[in-house]
């Protein structure tokens, strides 16, 4: 990659004693669309605030094209950023005013102005709205107008606080869809905050954890989601299947996992002795009828090197889909879709088997 455009190291910031936000060390790429995830209250508003020199930390340096922003004037740093959050803050003007107004606070020429602006209600769809007051736009209309501003004054990086949690569902579908575009189209380097799963994996090169105020791991979204750095950030993430071990056999990148009376196996690199959690994620789980319901073979083929009998404790409605929890010993967790569900006869208390390949087993050390 190149150089980083922002560089952090040993941030830390605080409210009344507390450490609301700690980060050791955090690069974003020129060009690339970083995602902050993490629940509420994490410190993903703190760290963009921070970012955009709205609130000094305790302690840390921020670096800015290789240079300290506390060595850069305020003014000149901010005019490189644009902000946009989750509630959009428009004047009480002309959708085109709002549009202008940080190119005019750059003194660019007038035609120069009316260019951008343009392009930016068109590029955002809002073009029909040019001369509509601010004060009468819908939520979603407001947040395009929010972007197209940022989007006009050419930001060097574009900071973004949930600016899609306020929509109702099919606004937002269609603005996620847009942005990512206008994101692919431009290369503007992007930070943008989430709580939103899907968002983060849709948008983002690159995912940051945030939980109870740490940096928690950095990667590739499928990394994050498919191989989390710790139990907490399997959690968010949705790894809802923890089981604790201890690896028995390791020969040939194949492993053997003892959690109590089962033994697993999965792929990868561990020592004998070394206590484990084998995390899976509910997809990955398949649901296997057994007892009667299997017909005459109570245990039915599958691929799968890794078979858990149970019973069905809950089913949980998840959309299109069905959350089931299996008490086995310890819970697992399977998401399948209520087809299969209605074609299995799944009910609380059915006997059932899950099985999952060696593959789809992520292990964290304990």
């Amino acid at each position: 990659m190149d150089a980083p455009v922002l560089e952090v190291h040993d941030l830390c910031v605080k409210r009344d004693d507390r450490v609301i936000l700690q980060a050791e060390h955090l690069q974003v790429y020129r060009g690339e669309v970083l995602a902050v995830i993490g629940p509420n209250g994490a410190g993903k508003s703190t760290l963009l605030l921070v970012l955009s020199r709205l609130l000094t930390p305790d302690r840390g340096q921020i670096q800015f094209n290789g240079q300290s922003v506390y060595e850069l004037n305020e003014v000149v740093y901010r005019r490189k950023i644009g902000l946009v959050l989750q509630n959009p803050l428009l004047l009480n003007s002309s959708v085109f005013d709002n549009v202008a107004t940080g190119l005019r606070f750059r003194r660019l020429p007038g035609n120069e102005v009316k260019r951008r602006a343009d392009t930016w209600l068109n590029n955002l769809g809002i073009a029909h709205l040019r001369r509509q007051r601010a004060g009468t736009l819908s939520g979603g209309e407001a947040q395009r107008v929010s972007l197209a501003r940022a989007f006009a004054i050419q930001p060097q990086v574009l900071l973004l606080d949930e600016p899609f949690s306020a929509l109702d569902a099919p606004t937002r579908a269609r603005l996620i869809e847009d942005f990512h575009e206008l994101l692919a189209a431009t290369s503007i380097t992007t930070v943008f905050v989430t709580h939103d799963l899907d968002q983060a994996l849709y948008l983002g090169d690159r995912v940051a954890v945030l939980l109870d105020g740490r940096l928690c791991q950095v990667g590739p979204p499928q990394e994050v989601f498919s191989a989390p750095a710790n139990p907490d950030v399997a959690a968010f993430v949705g790894v809802e299947t923890v089981i604790a071990g201890q690896v028995v056999s390791s020969q040939g990148g194949q492993i053997g996992i003892q959690a109590d009376v089962l033994q697993l196996e999965a792929v990868g690199e561990v020592v004998v002795g070394r206590e484990v959690f084998a995390c899976l994620r509910p997809e990955d789980i398949t649901l296997l009828p057994c007892g009667e319901r299997a017909g005459s073979d109570p245990s039915p083929k599958s691929s799968a090197r890794n078979r858990v009998a149970g019973h069905i404790k809950r089913m949980i409605p998840h959309g299109p889909l069905v959350k089931v929890v299996i008490e086995c010993g310890f819970p697992v967790v399977a998401l399948i879709t209520r087809s299969s569900a209605n074609e299995m006869e799944l009910e609380e208390g059915s006997p059932i088997l899950a099985s999952f390949k060696a593959s789809a087993v992520h292990l964290i050390p304990r």
